[in-house]
């Protein structure tokens, strides 16, 4: 059975972006860059969310992402695509699915089909409907060394306590520690 996998940045206190939507205070390194590019390998499917699905079509097409970061543009706008949306009436990047309704039983019918892991990334609205029908495996959250103070908090609006257990830790030279959790 397929994984999902739930990735996202994290400032030390538990923003996942800035009051205005802003991650340029994401903290990334080569150390970053081989972490991203294991963990796009480790997956054959993307998930999104409508918010983050537009902000990553927006900018992975795009000729500056290509330039500037091929090797992720191109797993990016290579890799199948389902984006999770009521609002969306369609999308227009490359190898990419709209689904508007029944997620619990698509990620359950998608983490039965054989292949590598199924990525959910951003996306924090969606991550926390899916962790709360348990259908996500794994947590993989980049703390980075850096204090907003304001924003969206990740996980916002839980109602119950959800445990974690600790899979691994690793630190970056960036900075950044990323803590691999499984839900239960």
């Amino acid at each position: 059975m397929r994984k999902v996998v739930f990735q996202m940045m994290v400032s030390l206190d538990g923003y996942f972006e800035g009051p205005n939507r802003e991650i340029d205070w994401h903290n990334v390194s080569g150390e970053f860059d081989d972490y991203a590019h294991q963990l796009l390998d480790s997956a054959d499917t993307l998930l999104f969310g409508r918010i983050t699905y537009e902000m990553m079509v927006s900018y992975w097409p795009s000729r500056m992402a290509i330039e500037n970061d091929p090797v992720v543009a191109a797993k990016m706008n290579g890799l199948p695509k389902i984006v999770f949306s009521r609002t969306l009436k369609s999308v227009d990047w490359q190898n990419t699915v709209l689904i508007s309704n029944n997620i619990a039983a698509e990620v359950s019918r998608l983490k039965n089909i054989p292949g590598k892991d199924l990525l959910l990334l951003g996306s924090s609205n969606l991550a926390l409907s899916l962790l709360s029908m348990g259908l996500i495996d794994e947590c993989q959250l980049i703390v980075n060394p850096v204090m907003l103070g304001q924003g969206r908090k990740l996980f916002q609006g839980i109602t119950s306590p959800l445990h974690l257990q600790l899979l691994e830790t690793k630190k970056m030279d960036s900075g950044n520690v990323v803590l691999y959790y499984k839900p239960g």
